[in-house]
């Protein structure tokens, strides 16, 4: 059984800054796959972020702004944004695939799913 538990959401203003955490439940951080995902109010859910054996990648919208990172120790990982935007603004959630192998954003292999944490981003 694997759990996953975001946290670290809130509401900031344009420019601002929050640090998203993933702690996992169940399956290993340090050897898995895992990422981040939102969905904006009206919109589709959409991957920005993944980190596995090749290292972490994003979505071009998020490249320069955000870092996905591990802590190994604590079996949790990270999501840190920064220069956040309106556009910025949805439900986050941390997802892994389950295995040690990262899959595009779009593949059926996410199937660990957190409850997800909200960032709202003013202007």
């Amino acid at each position: 059984q694997v759990q996953i538990v975001e946290s670290g959401g809130g509401s900031v203003q344009a420019g601002g800054s929050l640090r998203l955490n993933c702690i996992v439940y169940g399956s290993s951080v340090p050897t898995g796959c895992f990422g981040w995902f939102r969905k904006a109010p009206g919109k589709e859910r959409v991957g920005v972020a993944r980190t596995g054996r090749r290292g972490p990648s994003y979505v071009d919208s998020v490249e320069g702004r955000f870092t996905i990172s591990r802590d190994n120790a604590k079996n949790t990982v990270y999501l840190e944004m920064n220069s956040l935007k309106p556009e910025d603004t949805g439900m986050y959630f941390c997802a892994s695939t389950g295995t040690p192998s990262c899959f595009p954003f779009t593949s059926k292999a996410w199937t660990h799913w957190g409850q997800g944490t909200q960032v709202t981003v003013s202007s």
